[in-house]
């Protein structure tokens, strides 16, 4: 059986359909859409999943602090998963980071913060 028989093309279909829809599809929709094509294209979607979720916690979740954190999370993730499948995304992942570092500093979450720390030091070195 290939990766492809667990994906819900039906989901496929309307996320792509929502994303080439004329207007401005909100950004909750965005990171939906987005979620469910990087399933079956993940070199062409991680990087705009990982700027949709930064995007997604510092609009809709400001106020909402440990969920603007789980989005960050799955942001840096998005970025780490991209970085292993090809080179050439450190930028991606460095930016994850950083976003995703701000959020602890605002919630002063320090030991959080010191192993974002270490792990831009070993990525920049």
């Amino acid at each position: 059986m290939n990766h492809t028989g667990n994906i819900n093309h039906h989901e496929v279909l309307r996320a792509r359909v929502a994303l080439l829809g004329s207007g401005t599809l909100p950004i909750r929709h965005q990171v939906a859409a987005y979620r469910t094509l990087v399933q079956v294209s993940p070199l062409a979607y991680l990087p705009l999943l990982t700027e949709a979720l930064y995007e997604y916690s510092r609009i809709e979740f400001a106020h909402r602090p440990e969920m603007a954190l789980a989005l960050r999370a799955e942001s840096v993730a998005a970025a780490r998963r991209m970085c292993a499948l090809e080179a050439g995304w450190g930028e991606l992942l460095t930016t994850a980071l950083v976003n995703y570092r701000e959020q602890l500093e605002l919630m002063g979450r320090q030991a959080e913060l010191d192993a974002v720390d270490e792990e831009m030091a070993l990525g920049t070195s």
